[in-house]
């Protein structure tokens, strides 16, 4: 009984966060440890390779906050944001897009060999088509459906969908908010210990 624009739009939005925070954390970290190697002239500053990192994250999380506050003004003036609890979706792209930004920031610093073909095709791709944006997971054979329930942008689909659509609990909510900080924990975690591996030396 949803219509549709009223359950694909908040897909898009979580979705349109993470494709951002992935393609900023792939190309541009690539290039400053191995094209133009931008990395290096900062750390003949007094900066830390720690500095490098949260500079990073902390770019990522503000082109995050961009692209969602932006696509949710659109999807507001179509009609979509039945609730004011709607606007919970901007700290949640910020919190999906640190989710991929430390994993795929790691992958970009410390591979010898292109990884972002692979990565974007069977990682990236699917996650897009199959965790919720377009059609509910609950249609997916067992398997599939939990491996989706397990994922990022699930999550944030969910939380996102419930709050412009004004049905999110807060139980619900908190535990969306918990999965995001235990998976940003261990990939911040994951990327420090990239930044350190191919920057001290």
């Amino acid at each position: 009984g949803l219509p549709y624009l009223d359950f694909v739009a908040p897909g898009l939005l979580a979705a349109v966060a993470m494709q951002v925070a992935s393609i900023e954390s792939s190309f541009p970290v690539r290039g400053a440890i191995k094209w133009n190697r931008q990395y290096y002239a900062m750390l003949a500053t007094p900066l830390r390779v720690a500095d490098l990192l949260f500079g990073h994250l902390l770019y990522v999380a503000t082109r995050a906050l961009m692209v969602t506050g932006v696509y949710l003004a659109i999807i507001a003036g179509f009609g979509v944001v039945h609730s004011p609890l709607a606007l919970l979706s901007l700290p949640v792209g910020v919190l999906l897009g640190l989710s991929f930004a430390g994993y795929i920031s790691a992958v970009a610093i410390v591979a010898e060999r292109d990884p972002f073909n692979p990565l974007f095709r069977f990682v990236i791709m699917p996650m897009f088509l199959f965790s919720g944006t377009f059609f509910p997971i609950t249609r997916l054979p067992h398997g599939l459906r939990e491996a989706a329930y397990a994922t990022p942008l699930w999550n944030a689909v969910d939380f996102v969908r419930g709050s412009t659509l004004g049905t999110l609990t807060w139980s619900r909510g908190l535990l969306h908010v918990a999965y995001f900080v235990g998976v940003i924990a261990i990939g911040v975690a994951v990327a420090n210990w990239g930044y350190r591996k191919k920057l001290v030396t």
